[in-house]
């Protein structure tokens, strides 16, 4: 096998990885729900998940398939304005599109917040006039829904519940962080975004962590195996990031480490460096970005957690937060559906994101300081 000298793992947000695995299911479900037409449950579905999990990786995959089936996409990510952009883009994409013009002068387009659902769904339902032309469909895929805006995604769910029930050639994706589910799916305007097919995206077994990192190092004319390729599977946890990252890190290193040799083969020293260089990178990218969308008592309830090797007791994270066990369960809750956590059974929870207890151990007093920060500037302001 040729060796080359591009890595071909991409632990950046977005970027599909070499192989693809454990989501093969998901996959199906979708590409089954364009086949099978207008309210196929795999048209309209709603995909979450903690950070580092491959929600993105997915949506750029469903992009894949839709486009190789001839659809038309468009893509965004939902900040203020989201169900604007979806109709610049319609409009921009679709010269016949004409979209009605309140309150403003010939070429300039405004429209009044009220008008936003309708608006929104004349656009989609001319593009999608022109696009039955071409026996196209259009999908449309948002991520991070849980940082939208309530009225974008008031005019979303309208337009999207309408153009389904006249049977219009669309699919609707939306992924983001378990947040999501408890902000939207609650909100009665939007009851129907609740029949959206669930998809919640965990960790990959390391039985097939193990065959991919395998694969993909052969096919760039490395041999990764035995020890070197148990230590790398084993510190990915099934992580999908962390998949990423280990294999990144540990082909950089193989590949600077052995580049005179014919074959080049990963030993143990390269696999337990890259696995290192790999958590340091991990603390970086997720475990701070997920600390910081945190509350102070989130931060304190998990350092809390953190001083036990295993799963925790409720009893004993409210006892070192000097709390009653009904104030620590209401903050158990919340990170368990935010996924940072998860529910081990008889009142005990433990860590759902790798490495997360070692984080917070490391950085316990900086943490602290920054969480009293914020909880003193919340009093100021209250």
């Amino acid at each position: 096998m040729p060796r080359s000298t591009i890595n071909p793992f991409k632990p950046s947000a977005g970027h599909l990885p070499p192989v693809l695995i454990g989501r093969e299911a998901i996959m199906d479900d979708f590409e089954e729900g364009l086949n099978n037409g207008s309210g196929a449950p795999g048209r309209l579905m709603r995909v979450t998940g903690a950070r580092g999990v491959g929600k993105t990786v997915m949506l750029a995959e469903f992009r894949r398939i839709a486009e190789q089936k001839g659809w038309e996409v468009i893509s965004e990510t939902a900040s203020k304005g989201l169900a604007q952009r979806l109709v610049d883009q319609m409009q921009s994409q679709s010269p016949s599109v004409n979209v009605m013009n309140i309150g403003g002068s010939l070429g300039e387009v405004k429209y009044e917040r009220s008008r936003m659902p309708l608006t929104l769904r004349e656009a989609l339902s001319e593009r999608l006039d022109d696009l039955d032309k071409h026996h196209a469909g259009l999908l449309v895929t948002i991520d991070e829904v849980q940082a939208a805006n309530r009225n974008d995604m008031v005019a979303i769910a309208t337009a999207v519940q309408h153009l389904t029930s006249e049977d219009r050639n669309l699919a609707f994706v939306f992924a983001g962080l378990p947040s999501m589910a408890s902000k939207w799916l609650n909100d009665d305007v939007m009851t129907f975004l609740r029949r959206a097919q669930p998809e919640r995206l965990g960790d990959v077994p390391l039985e097939e962590v193990s065959q991919a990192f395998a694969d993909t190092f052969h096919q760039t004319g490395m041999i990764l195996k035995n020890d070197a390729l148990h230590t790398a599977t084993q510190a990915t946890a099934g992580y999908p990031f962390m998949i990423q990252l280990v294999g990144y890190h540990i082909w950089r290193i193989a590949h600077r480490n052995h580049a005179e040799d014919s074959t080049i083969t990963v030993t143990i020293d390269d696999a337990e460096s890259g696995v290192r260089n790999a958590l340091n990178r991990l603390g970086d990218t997720v475990h701070g970005p997920e600390l910081d969308g945190l509350s102070p008592v989130d931060k304190t309830y998990l350092l809390a957690m953190a001083q036990d090797d295993g799963p925790s007791s409720t009893s004993t994270i409210a006892e070192r937060m000097g709390k009653d066990i009904k104030y620590a369960s209401m903050y158990r809750m919340r990170l368990i559906e935010a996924q940072v956590i998860q529910d081990c059974g008889y009142g005990r929870v433990d860590f759902a994101i790798p490495y997360l207890r070692q984080y917070l151990r490391e950085h316990a007093v900086h943490i602290r300081m920054a969480a009293g920060l914020e909880e003193a500037q919340t009093e100021r302001e209250g």
